[in-house]
């Protein structure tokens, strides 16, 4: 069974992700900025999400965590909670 490790950033607004993910590809830490600016609890860690299997996170996670090119950074990705920023740091099939 395929499993990922990826790290996210939440926040409220398409407009905020695209800003933050402009800052990243121009150098910012994806570690630092979602500890900065993330929303969701897993901000604190860097956005990490640990790993896991199809079907454990919300359909458009698993949409770009196993499909996306490992290390690059995806997004915006609109979900009930916000909109993500996502980086797949890993994947095994």
């Amino acid at each position: 069974m395929a499993k990922a490790t990826a790290r996210h950033i939440l926040v409220e607004s398409e407009e905020i992700c695209n800003e933050l993910k402009r800052e990243i590809e121009q150098g910012a830490d994806f570690a630092d900025v979602a500890k900065e600016h993330s929303s969701c609890p897993s901000g604190r860690s860097g956005g990490d999400l640990g790993e896991f299997g199809p079907g454990m996170m919300v359909p458009e996670f698993d949409k770009v965590v196993f499909s996306a090119p490992v290390n690059t950074v995806q997004g915006p990705v609109k979900t009930q909670f916000g909109f993500h920023l996502l980086e797949v740091t890993s994947r095994s099939e």
